[in-house]
């Protein structure tokens, strides 16, 4: 278990909580999504392992039912969820099934919750690599992306030059460089998945690496797309 704060609730079906994680270029914010369906089931995208207190806050909030991988690079804690929780089902977006599979098997790369508020949904243009929620509400939609979209504002020190270097940090969300040279392979497929997203009745975007982006999410959305072309 890496280090990590509190659980969040920013919506009445939503927890999240943010971890921090050492990597090859420095230590870098993660966070986890915990969505509630009207059948009480939850969705983990992301899981973060957390201590036995706010575990059991999540058993308290609903029953656990699908760990979502959304990337490759989000397997690390899905073994110790899986142990804890052998009945919900793992779902990886495509191209992570097989780096996923070293650590636990997956049982689908796509997913129809019993819950129309909910979409699971490959990312278009990031060589099936990204995976996206998009869970609807009265109050306003809530969109969470994983690496896609980074919106690192306090990065300070060494680590923050490196997370600003590496575009994960700025001053207005963007997309970092990684993924950009990694994963992208369809920059005209992934801008026009971002103009769509943005008509969406967008009430915040969550991300996993970053603060949620709750100030004009649809226009964040249109920028950055506009980056691609």
């Amino acid at each position: 278990m890496l280090p990590h704060g509190r659980l969040q609730r920013i919506d009445d079906r939503i927890l999240i909580v943010t971890g921090t994680i050492k990597m090859p270029i420095g230590s870098f914010e993660r966070r986890m999504s915990v969505v509630r369906l009207n059948d009480g089931t939850l969705a983990f995208y992301s899981p973060v392992a957390l201590d036995e207190e706010q575990m059991s806050q999540i058993d308290a909030f609903g029953r656990p039912a699908w760990l979502i991988v959304p990337g490759r690079h989000h397997r690390l804690d899905v073994k110790p969820f899986k142990h804890r929780y052998p009945a919900a089902k793992v779902i990886a977006a495509p191209g992570a099934r097989g780096d996923v599979e070293e650590l636990v098997a997956v049982d689908a790369t796509d997913v129809e919750f019993p819950d129309a508020s909910l979409r699971f949904s490959v990312v278009p243009g990031t060589g099936q690599d990204e995976a996206a929620l998009v869970v609807a509400a009265e109050a306003g939609t809530t969109l969470i992306l994983n690496d896609i979209l980074a919106n690192v504002q306090n990065a300070t020190g060494v680590d923050g030059i490196i997370a600003r270097l590496f575009g994960f940090a700025g001053d207005k969300p963007q997309i970092p460089l990684p993924e950009k040279l990694g994963i992208i392979d369809d920059r005209k497929a992934l801008a026009a998945q971002f103009r769509a997203w943005a008509e969406l009745p967008l009430a915040r975007i969550v991300v996993s690496h970053g603060e949620p982006i709750v100030e004009d999410p649809s226009g964040v959305l249109r920028e950055v797309a506009g980056t691609l072309e």
